[in-house]
């Protein structure tokens, strides 16, 4: 259905749609206007194959250049997720691990409620043909699966990206009183903060040995990043964890903090005290 209604207003909100590793520019610019169909406006492209800008990618969307011209690229996941408070990961396993797996309806739900709060989110959606490895699906909080034909499940790109934009749009036009779903208390950290205590905690367990057999250090630690997305951590709740951490890797029962005894006298042993809260201070 073609046709655009000029003098209308342009709704541009909620999550960002973040396409990891896209191939063709013409699936790009196919996303853009399912995004712009339904009120979506922030698209973010990982290391895309053949290169960005891209005159394909603008032909197929059909006028949405507003998406098309504010797309942002960057090198890896883990970069274009770092400012995001909350993120869903889109793939057709039916599990992973640790992680929630929600419908596009209570994906869609609990986005709009985490957009009302005032948190910036986001949708990951993988390759064409492959999806998202199991490390991309990591990278966020929840799983968001489509009920699709199980001997005809393949959806392409911009389907997928269709079906959750719909669903968006759906939660503006309806009532999320009778939801179980509610405003947070507090904005959770950004996935920058989370993944500075992922690389923390593991350092300090790669210096005590704790990766044993080495060759299970990858599933070791896939694990221990899905128990820590969790709780939704706050900012400040991710600087009190590391600031427990810098304790324990600082002082010991032999000689603890306050007795007078020296601590750790490797350099740069305070190199992370200016931006990590220890227990017991008032900041």
């Amino acid at each position: 259905m073609a046709g655009t209604h000029s003098g209308r207003e342009l709704i541009t909100e909620g999550p960002a749609i973040i396409l990891v590793h896209p191939q063709l520019g013409e699936n790009i610019g196919m996303v853009a206007r399912a995004m712009a169909n339904f009120g979506l406006s922030e698209l973010r492209l990982v290391n895309p194959r053949d290169g960005w800008p891209s005159e394909k990618a603008k032909s197929a969307a059909s006028r949405a250049d507003h998406v098309i011209d504010n797309a942002k690229v960057y090198d890896t996941t883990e970069e274009a997720i770092a400012d995001l408070n909350f993120v869903y990961a889109t793939t057709a396993r039916d599990r992973y691990g640790y992680k929630p797996v929600r419908s596009p309806v209570v994906a869609t739900e609990t986005l709009r409620t985490r957009f009302k709060a005032g948190e910036a989110t986001g949708i990951l959606f993988g390759r064409e043909r492959t999806g998202l490895t199991n490390e991309e699906v990591a990278l966020a909080d929840e799983i968001v699966t489509f009920p699709v034909n199980p001997a005809f499940a393949s959806l392409n790109l911009a389907q997928a990206v269709l079906l959750m934009s719909y669903e968006w749009m759906k939660t503006s036009m309806e009532s999320l009183e009778q939801t179980s779903f509610q405003a947070l208390p507090q904005v959770p950290a950004t996935k920058d903060e989370l993944q500075g205590l992922f690389d923390h905690v593991e350092d300090a367990l790669e210096a005590r040995g704790y990766f044993r057999p080495i060759a299970k250090k990858p599933k070791l630690i896939d694990n221990l990043r899905a128990v820590l997305t969790r709780p939704s951590f706050t900012g400040s709740e991710i600087r009190l964890v590391r600031g427990i951490i810098s304790s324990l890797d600082r002082f010991t029962r032999e000689a603890p903090r306050g007795a007078g005894a020296p601590a750790d006298s490797r350099q740069n042993v305070r190199s992370t005290e200016q931006q990590i809260e220890e227990p017991g201070d008032d900041s």
